[in-house]
């Protein structure tokens, strides 16, 4: 099973960040992914025209989608426009969680994200995840979020992460049916952590990267190309690879 993440599209009228994804896109049909996630941020200022562009280059592709909304989306801009390709919970303002049985591993999307805000919270959602992780089916789960679970070392970027990380990382500790990995994005820059002894990756972005900065007085130059993720399920176990394009 190969499960394809792109995250942080941004895409916007007064940048290229479409071109960047219909790059990505176009890599990733060599590669045939048995599904796509994408874990949020998919536009900037709800550019309606933009999720519209955004479903045009997904729906030239056959296999499943999954998305999530990030930070700077409007779920109910996404639904309304993005409905063909929406896989998920609830209805307008809600939020867009997903649960996806595919082959032998299920695939979780948590929406954290909290309405006009840039940090989000997951505790509130627990009774949700716990109720996906205990469903009747695959045993072996992969979960999805926009925003990351550890502390990046981008101190801006770890101001706007989810805020409760922690309650989370506990309740996932003592739950019998813990998933293989947690995959999300946010901070535009590939990154690997644990919560809770899990493996957590932060996928790195479409849009262009922010800079690897620990809040020293220099702030390194970020000359990253686009990135994206791809896992790979088999026997048992998730294997990631972080891919620059």
């Amino acid at each position: 099973m190969i499960i394809a993440q792109i995250s942080d599209i941004h895409a916007a009228p007064e940048n290229d960040n479409l071109t960047r994804l219909e790059c990505a896109l176009a890599w990733l049909d060599s590669v045939k992914p048995d599904v796509l996630v994408i874990t949020g941020d998919l536009t900037d200022n709800d550019w309606r025209d933009g999720y519209t562009k955004i479903s045009a280059c997904l729906n030239s592709r056959t296999y499943p989608k999954f998305i999530l909304p990030g930070n700077s989306d409007n779920r109910r801009v996404m639904r309304s426009v993005l409905h063909n390709d929406l896989n998920a919970d609830g209805e307008g303002d809600q939020a867009m969680h997903f649960v996806a049985d595919m082959g032998e591993i299920r695939l979780i999307g948590l929406d954290a994200t909290i309405p006009g805000a840039s940090a989000a919270s997951a505790g509130e959602h627990i009774p949700w995840l716990e109720k996906a992780l205990s469903a009747k089916g695959n045993t072996a789960s992969m979960l999805f979020m926009h925003h990351h679970v550890f502390p990046s070392g981008i101190p801006p970027l770890d101001d706007i992460m989810c805020g409760d990380a922690q309650k989370l990382g506990a309740f996932l500790r003592q739950n019998p049916q813990r998933p293989l990995a947690i995959a999300t994005g946010h901070v535009h820059r590939p990154v690997a952590g644990t919560l809770a002894g899990i493996p957590a990756y932060i996928c790195g972005s479409i849009c262009p990267a922010n800079p690897l900065w620990f809040g020293t007085v220099s702030v390194p130059p970020a000359n990253d190309p686009p990135a994206l993720m791809v896992h790979r399920f088999i026997d048992g176990s998730v294997v990631s690879h972080h891919v620059s394009l």
